[in-house]
């Protein structure tokens, strides 16, 4: 009996022109996710595509790897029938006889997109639906909350037969909006934020500042680690580390303490946008949340997005800090984002910052700083690697 991975694409279908690119995008995408699990062929047709193995092909590693493919709305394995009601009932039971034995109640639901099969969808189900009940004495139907749907679908290749249908990660293919940088930091709030825009088709480039010797080699193995389990769901993660020691002591030295925390963040700005330029991104991403902290407040938001010219992209900025860590713990980044390892936003935290920083008296305090030939030399020595999937 040979198996496939049936796919639903779900808001790829609202695409008008384009929509065939974005389906080839996230046919690529979908190549890769089930690289290492065998030989099979993957094509697309009627609003779904269709993964169909050659040869040994792991289904449980291939299930787990398209689950985490953005631009999938839903999936399922199906077995495949030929276009004849006689091989579609026999294979269902067959295919579905661990599940129908354990249920108590069911039902049988139809799409027929191949208006050129002999029965209608209805007559389907109650031909499929009588063959069931026959075989399988301890089940009866229930049409409103059976334990098992049994979906029949026939499409232009051939009918495919399948239980539960599995939600896909939703969203867009990764790379299908752009690329934008994100600000990561070992924190619960940005790589949730990276993991939102990639959800959205956005391919992720990630800078992280490093104040050594006030944050350590386990600080950025923690940031390390949680690109690598965002990097399951968006693909491998481009990451720069800043050396950002030297400004951070200078702003601490020549600035007022409590406009610290927004002149630091002033400057990630204004090297994330040199790093944005080099690698090619039209925006910045960045995991605040509005008023979360002092920094977050609307005039440090509006200090910040100054020191910038791209659009900062802020996918947490209406969230509470519950729903970020639902999300994380979802993606499975909350328990490596606790982790007891300083990043360099909580160094040199001011007891009292400016929540109402005026943007004025902001760049008076700049002037104090040779700003310019301080991001010069922390450009010069960053670090580039690439963060591949966990």
């Amino acid at each position: 009996m040979q198996e496939i991975i049936l796919v639903k694409t779900g808001e790829l279908a609202l695409k008008g022109l384009n929509r065939s690119t974005f389906e080839s995008v996230l046919v690529k995408k979908l190549r890769a996710a089930v690289a290492n699990c065998g030989e099979c062929d993957i094509r697309r047709a009627q609003s779904a595509i269709f993964i169909e193995p050659r040869g040994d092909f792991d289904f449980e590693r291939a299930v787990s790897a398209v689950g985490r493919v953005f631009g999938i709305s839903a999936f399922s394995r199906a077995c495949v029938c030929q276009k004849d009601m006689d091989d579609v009932k026999q294979k269902s039971i067959e295919y579905l006889r661990e599940d129908l034995a354990a249920a108590k109640t069911f039902k049988v639901t139809a799409k027929r997109a191949d208006k050129r099969f002999a029965l209608k969808s209805p007559e389907i189900c109650a031909d499929l639906g009588e063959y069931i009940l026959d075989n399988f004495p301890n089940l009866s139907v229930d049409v409103k909350n059976p334990d098992i749907t049994v979906t029949v679908e026939v499409r232009d290749y051939a009918v495919y037969v399948r239980g539960p249908q599995l939600a896909g990660a939703g969203g867009l293919p990764v790379s299908t909006a752009g690329r934008a940088m994100c600000l990561i930091s070992g924190g619960i709030d940005s790589p949730v934020a990276a993991y939102m825009m990639a959800k959205r088709g956005v391919e992720v480039v990630a800078v992280h500042f490093a104040s050594p010797p006030y944050t350590g080699e386990r600080a950025l193995q923690k940031v390390h680690t949680l690109l690598q389990k965002v990097a399951a769901y968006g693909g491998p993660i481009f990451l720069m580390t800043v050396p950002f020691t030297e400004i951070q002591e200078a702003i601490r030295d020549h600035c007022r303490e409590e406009y610290l925390t927004v002149i630091m963040r002033r400057a990630m700005m204004m090297i994330a946008g040199e790093c944005a330029a080099k690698q090619d991104c039209g925006a910045l991403i960045t995991g605040e949340s509005l008023a979360q902290v002092a920094s977050q407040t609307m005039w440090a938001l509006a200090c910040t997005d100054e020191a910038t010219a791209l659009p900062v992209l802020r996918p947490l900025v209406g969230m509470d800090k519950e729903e970020i860590i639902t999300i994380a713990r979802r993606i499975d980044t909350f328990e490596t984002s606790i982790l007891p390892y300083e990043d360099c936003c909580t160094v040199f935290t001011p007891a009292h910052p400016r929540t109402r920083p005026n943007i004025e008296l902001v760049k008076k305090e700049e002037e104090k700083l040779d700003l310019a030939a301080l991001i010069t030399r922390a450009m010069e020595n960053i670090e580039s690697m690439r963060i591949m999937p966990q």
